[in-house]
């Protein structure tokens, strides 16, 4: 990458968390009054996972790298880490029915009110269907984040590592080295079902339609 390209890329990340916000603005007080949900826009299309493919930020395109996902494909071998930095293949737990998250930073606004839905707006899918948020914050962050917002029925995985969930599923954005902002939904035999990738970094995806595809599969 040339010395320039490098500004760049610099420069644009600056912006990305500089638009998209810092996480904590979004709070109100402690959260003991709960999480104050923003207007932010949600995504009507999906982008196209993988290499040759990209997302926006503000119109600019940001190239993604690896081998792409589908809806039908099977979930891939892939180690992400625990809060305990132990790793974990992010196929492990065949037999139930996942809801994935994939945020590029919890410090931003619109990953946490993204992971604020996921865990208090899913209508009490949790009981039944795990709930799953991967990003590229350090476990410690992840740790942090989730006891400041009080979410316990959501499990944090961290791809900080070297991107190697991104890579594999053609999610990874190289240039920041952040996550495209995606939801998946995978069924009981490891198959996703419900794939959406977000055109635009800063829409949330359509996590409504997330739970709607969780709930028919617990149901067949």
């Amino acid at each position: 990458m040339t010395r320039v390209r490098q500004i760049q890329m610099c420069s644009l990340y600056a912006a990305l968390i500089g638009c998209i916000g810092l996480a904590g603005c979004a709070m109100t007080g402690d959260n003991q009054r709960g999480f104050a949900y923003q207007d932010f826009p949600v995504a009507k299309s999906s982008a196209t996972a993988g290499e040759g493919h990209s997302v926006t930020f503000k119109g600019t395109p940001l190239a993604l790298a690896g081998p792409g996902i589908t809806q039908g494909d099977s979930l891939r071998e892939v180690q992400v880490a625990k809060a305990d930095l132990g790793l974990v293949s992010i196929a492990e737990g065949k037999g139930k029915v996942r809801i994935i998250s994939v945020v590029p930073s919890l410090d931003t606004k619109v990953c946490e009110q993204q992971t604020h839905y996921l865990s208090e707006q899913n209508d009490g899918l949790d009981k039944s269907v795990e709930l799953i948020t991967v990003s590229v914050d350090t476990p410690f962050a992840q740790k942090r984040f989730a006891e400041e917002a009080k979410i316990k029925n959501v499990t944090f995985l961290s791809d900080y590592r070297g991107g190697d969930f991104g890579k594999a599923y053609g999610l990874l954005v190289p240039g920041p080295h952040i996550l495209a902002r995606t939801v998946m939904v995978v069924d009981k035999d490891n198959v996703v079902r419900y794939l959406q990738i977000t055109p635009e970094l800063a829409q949330l995806p359509d996590m409504d339609a997330a739970f709607k595809a969780a709930r028919s599969l617990e149901k067949s």
